[in-house]
């Protein structure tokens, strides 16, 4: 456990972080600061993965996950106050979309990267975090916010009704309901951090492989 503390530190971090920077939205509200951290998720995973295998890999991801709760559950008993109404900073449907994306795009990435490990360097981080954080966009926005998603019951869906508002698709294109232009946004902030990520990656993974041996 204590190799992989640094890991666990920094998943703890990014999750926190992110969780907190979500509330400051950015580009008339397209993007939240949070959507520029959380993307690092993936890439203390496939360090991890890289370096001490699936087992650890997934033990990181579970001390993601858990503090994602917590941080979600606190945010739930927190009540802002804006335009004359108060609302929760974090609505229990929101909560429930985050953990589940988080959890099932973490977990895919650690199965594509394990697949794809014997090959060239960049291709397992590139495609398991391009396929893991394309379905962790697809899963939180349908659950948090898609009409079609029912099961939260009438309250729930009371508390993101903002997010069905019909608007042009990210503020240029033909009209579509808001929380399409945000997912959207999301995925291209995460396609390219991506990219960048591989480069500190690639100086991660060599620094921790020469301590290793």
């Amino acid at each position: 456990m204590k190799r992989i503390l640094p890991g666990i530190l920094a998943m703890a971090t990014i999750v926190v972080a992110s969780n907190i920077l979500v509330q400051f939205l950015i580009l008339d509200g397209l993007l939240t600061w949070g959507a520029f951290t959380y993307p690092f998720a993936f890439l203390v995973t496939d360090v991890m993965n890289r370096v001490y295998g699936v087992a650890a890999a997934r033990k990181v991801i579970l001390v993601g996950f858990v503090t994602g709760i917590a941080c979600s559950l606190i945010g739930t008993q927190i009540t802002m106050q804006g335009d004359g109404y108060t609302y929760q900073a974090v609505a229990m449907r929101v909560a429930v979309a985050s953990a589940t994306g988080f959890l099932i795009a973490q977990l895919v990435d650690v199965a594509i990267f394990n697949r794809l490990r014997e090959g060239a360097w960049w291709r397992a981080p590139l495609a398991s975090t391009l396929v893991g954080s394309a379905l962790d966009t697809a899963l939180f926005f349908t659950l948090a916010f898609s009409q079609s998603v029912i099961v939260f019951g009438a309250d729930a869906d009371a508390e993101i009704s903002w997010a069905w508002d019909v608007v042009p698709f990210l503020t240029i294109g033909p009209d579509a309901p808001l929380w399409v232009s945000l997912a959207v946004a999301d995925w291209g902030v995460k396609l390219a951090l991506a990219l960048i990520a591989l480069l500190p990656f690639r100086v991660i993974v060599s620094r921790l492989l020469a301590r290793v041996v």
